[in-house]
């Protein structure tokens, strides 16, 4: 169990609000974006695989088209997340594959586990809407269980109501995590979302590093293949996947494990 505690302590990334810790001489900020909702509007969605640079995307289960996109995707270097619709506060309807409050633990285990095998190539999962469910323990101590027990797989809390509980579920399950700093498209303009993702720099800047959500509507598609290739070199802050986010922060935590002792909202609009 103490070795479990290290561990879990060791993935906790730098992403969360607060002060951060100087980047080590010579680092890169790093910024990964999640695209959500792939899936449901295949023709953005299509367009989403061919983006440039390295983003992660995130598509929701059970979709007629999920397997092809996910195939698509990861063959033009993307990394591929399950979208899991977790019950909302507002009782928006939550399309196949929904897990409610309701769920005993073996229909809700299994639901999990259903979703996971409906697409291919998954590294992580994040929260589809879930302003609910996210708040309960007991439900998001069995959605991290299947996590690891189906191999490390990562989480991200979209944190889509400030009282969410997932992530510290996550931690106590081990699993490598992280939560979501902005979303970059609540405003559906170019202006505003090349604004947020400004801002998003700024953050992985200040912080040595972030992750951003966005989706596949038109004004964003146009924003990222204007601004996403050679974003290094245009805005100082590597592109990354969220997998690779999570493995700097480890190394980064380790490495300052080796000289210090380690001590221990509600989303305004819902995508169309």
């Amino acid at each position: 169990m103490r070795a479990l505690a290290w561990l879990s302590l060791l993935l906790i990334p730098v992403c969360t609000a607060g002060p951060a810790a100087p980047l080590p001489t010579g680092a890169v900020p790093k910024l990964a974006i999640i695209i959500d909702d792939i899936g449901p509007r295949y023709r953005e969605s299509l367009a989403a695989t061919d983006l440039p640079g390295k983003l992660t995307l995130a598509l929701l289960p059970q979709q007629p088209n999920a397997a092809r996109l996910a195939e698509r995707a990861a063959r033009n270097g993307k990394e591929i997340m399950l979208h899991l619709p977790l019950e909302a506060s507002n009782g928006k309807a939550l399309g196949p594959g929904g897990i409610t409050l309701h769920m005993g633990e073996n229909e809700f285990r299994q639901r999990v586990r259903d979703n996971l095998a409906s697409i291919p190539h998954v590294r992580g999962v994040n929260n589809h809407m879930g302003s609910l469910l996210t708040r309960h323990p007991g439900a998001m101590t069995w959605l991290m269980d299947e996590l690891r027990q189906a191999g490390n797989v990562y989480f991200i809390d979209s944190r889509t109501d400030h009282r969410t509980v997932a992530l510290r579920m996550a931690a106590e399950a081990g699993l490598p995590r992280a939560e979501r700093d902005l979303f970059l498209d609540n405003v559906q303009d170019s202006t505003a979302i090349r604004a947020e993702l400004e801002r998003a720099v700024m953050l992985a800047k200040a912080q040595g590093q972030a992750v951003a959500i966005a989706h596949p509507y038109p004004e964003t598609l146009l924003v990222f293949q204007q601004e996403l290739a050679d974003f290094r070199s245009r805005h100082g802050v590597e592109l990354v996947l969220v997998s690779e986010l999570l493995a700097a922060s480890t190394a980064a935590m380790t490495t300052t494990a080796e000289f210090e002792e380690v001590p221990d909202g509600e989303r305004t609009r819902s995508p169309r």
